[in-house]
C-alpha cells in the first residue's frame, strides 16, 4: 500500500497558513476545524509545519500565553515529508523514528495533502480486516477432498 492510496480515501482538503500569520489565529483555526496541524506555505512552497506539539512548546516557553507570536516562531522548519509513491511500511518507520504525527505529501514539489498517524493506522487496520475477511471466506469455501477413500 502507498501514500496515494490513503490520500485517495481521505480526500484532498488542506488547511494552510503563512509564516507571518499570527499564532493565535492559527490556533483558532486548528480548534475550529478540529485538526492537529497546519501546513505552512510561503509563495507556493512548503516552508514548515505547525502542529499542536509546536504550539504547546511555544506557549510554555512564552509564559503560558500565545501573545503576539507569529507562526514562523513556532513552526517546524524542516518537517518530515513523503511522496504519493512512498510505501506505507516506510511511512510507519519514518513517523515512529521522528515521533511525527503528520506528514506533508509532496509530489514534484507540489503539496498533495497531509497524512496523519491516525490515517496510517486506519489504513493498516482496514487492510488487515480485508485480508482476514478474505482468508475466512477462503477457509469457509475450502473444497472437500473428492478422492475415494480405501475401504
Amino acid at each position: 500500500m502507498k501514500v496515494s492510496d490513503i490520500l485517495r480515501v481521505k480526500g484532498g482538503t488542506l488547511f494552510t497558513v503563512e509564516p507571518d500569520d499570527s499564532l493565535a489565529t492559527a490556533v483558532e483555526t486548528m480548534a475550529e476545524r478540529d485538526i492537529g496541524s497546519l501546513v505552512v506555505m510561503e509563495h507556493g512552497d512548503l516552508v514548515g509545519m505547525l502542529t499542536f506539539r509546536e504550539v504547546i512548546q511555544t506557549i510554555v516557553a512564552n509564559g503560558n500565553a500565545v501573545g503576539s507570536k507569529l507562526v514562523r516562531s513556532a513552526m517546524d522548519r524542516a518537517p518530515l515529508t513523503c511522496t504519493p509513491e512512498t510505501e506505507l511500511d516506510e511511512v510507519r518507520r519514518m513517523m515512529l523514528e521522528r515521533h511525527a504525527r503528520y506528514l506533508p505529501v509532496l509530489n514534484a514539489g507540489r503539496l498533495d495533502g497531509v497524512i496523519s498517524f491516525y490515517d496510517v493506522a486506519k489504513a493498516v487496520v482496514d487492510s488487515q480486516n480485508f485480508e482476514n475477511k478474505m482468508l475466512k471466506a477462503y477457509i469457509r469455501d475450502w473444497p472437500e477432498d473428492h478422492e475415494e477413500q480405501p475401504t
